[in-house]
């Protein structure tokens, strides 16, 4: 038995409801202060409210889904096209060896690139223009804004 999209967009936003009050609860036994003190319980209370939000929003949103979901894309003998799961975790990898051997800027752009590869209707261009885009992004936020200990470019340990 296949449940709706419906369905599965009820339960979704009911366990992220859920989760978001449970996080409220437990942080309300630490100490919250205001925004401009926070103490250690206002973040986790501050994610918890933001789930309850956002469930309620994927709740309310999956009312006007009474149609059936299109096909979702992947091979015709009913196997799961696992090439956007592969290109991510091979991206993750050669951000590890990149960021530990070559620096921000190349580890950036090899995540960016490898991982844009695993959606079919990127292309070649549009993935090295974003990859591009997003080592420039990186090198500027966490590099010079942040003031991330971690070289731009390095060659070796």
């Amino acid at each position: 038995m296949k449940l709706s999209q419906f369905k599965k967009d009820y339960y979704a936003g009911g366990l992220m409801v859920l989760i978001g009050v449970s996080a409220c609860a437990a942080s309300v036994s630490y100490k919250i202060d205001s925004l401009a003190r926070m103490g250690p319980g206002y973040f986790p209370f501050a994610i918890g409210v933001l789930m309850v939000i956002t469930g309620l929003l994927i709740a309310i949103s999956a009312r006007g889904q009474d149609a059936p979901p299109p096909p979702m894309p992947g091979h015709l003998h009913g196997m799961p096209d696992l090439r956007g799961a592969t290109c991510i975790i091979v991206g993750i990898l050669a951000f590890i060896g990149f960021g530990e051997y070559l620096g921000l800027v190349p580890a950036t752009f090899a995540i960016v690139f490898i991982s844009a590869m695993g959606d079919r209707s990127n292309t070649v261009v549009k993935s090295l223009m974003l990859a591009v885009a997003m080592s420039v992004i990186a090198a500027v936020v966490f590099w010079w804004a942040l003031q991330l200990q971690m070289p731009l470019f390095k060659w070796g340990n």
